[in-house]
């Protein structure tokens, strides 16, 4: 299993080699103010790193907004509509962006979603879609540019940037919570592994401008004090090591060389 080290170790060959490798974070579940985000903004301003938060847009609430108003740098992504499980009982994964419904009335839902982001978060919202439990049908990501989305953010490695035209994929690959294992702490050890693979798998792309920015998946409303202890370790020392550097949603898709590869599944939850 991987160490702080082994960290260290990747982010100097990236250095080495004359590259950069990107790394970004985006936190799943806002609907609320509180105590949680509370803490989860203090570290992002502590470490001064970006932070993106994917909220839930038929629970967000007046009280969110206006705390966010107070940070302008924290990016809103759409995190489907209300997250809602719609699978059946008998299916193992839950889905909010499934077939289980028809898809006009899914789209509809995103789209009344996306009014009311605009209408509480302004220009602090960006037109990326983050499904639940990070999953979509396949079927529906032609459609997402369709009714205005510019980006999907899943779990896992993409298969290519753009999933289909007008699209661009970037996702997260490391989730701090141990969803099948009590929901605490991933562990140290595993969230450094799966970071430092993310990072060499990056390093390895061809071409290299194709490389995947690797990104950190955190959930405040569901961790404890053990991932709470490792995110503030984990910025405060990413800041700080040469070859890598942390950026902000916003700029990773509005540029058209954010880079490589998975469009619907992805095992962390969301």
């Amino acid at each position: 299993m991987a160490s702080w080290q082994a960290l260290a170790d990747e982010a100097r060959l990236w250095f080495d080699s004359g590259r950069t490798g990107i790394l970004w974070w985006r936190d799943d579940d806002a609907v609320d103010a509180g105590p949680a985000l509370e803490r989860l903004l203090a570290i992002r301003e502590d470490a001064a790193v970006s932070l993106s938060l994917a909220v839930v847009p038929a629970q967000a609430t007046p009280a969110l907004a206006a705390r966010l108003r107070a940070a302008p740098d924290v990016d809103v992504l759409q995190h489907g509509y209300a997250h809602v499980n719609h699978a059946a009982a008998s299916e193992r994964k839950k889905m909010e962006l499934g077939l289980h419904r028809p898809a006009m009335m899914v789209l509809g839902e995103l789209g009344t979603g996306w009014l009311a982001l605009e209408r509480l978060f302004g220009a602090q919202a960006l037109a990326v879609m983050v499904p639940p439990w990070n999953r979509i049908a396949p079927t529906l990501v032609p459609t997402l540019p369709e009714i205005g989305f510019k980006g999907l953010s899943t779990f896992g490695p993409r298969r290519r940037p753009r999933p289909t035209r007008g699209l661009l994929e970037i996702n997260t690959h490391v989730d701090l919570t141990d969803w099948k294992g009590g929901r605490g702490f991933v562990g140290e050890a595993a969230a450094l592994a799966a970071l430092v693979s993310a990072l060499a798998r990056a390093r390895a792309a061809s071409p290299a401008a194709s490389a995947e920015p690797v990104g950190v998946l955190s959930h405040h409303l569901a961790m404890d004090g053990e991932a709470w202890d490792f995110l503030r370790s984990l910025w405060q020392r990413a800041t700080i090591l040469p070859g890598l550097a942390i950026s902000p949603a916003r700029a990773l898709f509005t540029t058209e060389t954010a880079s490589t590869p998975s469009l619907v599944t992805g095992e962390a939850n969301g």
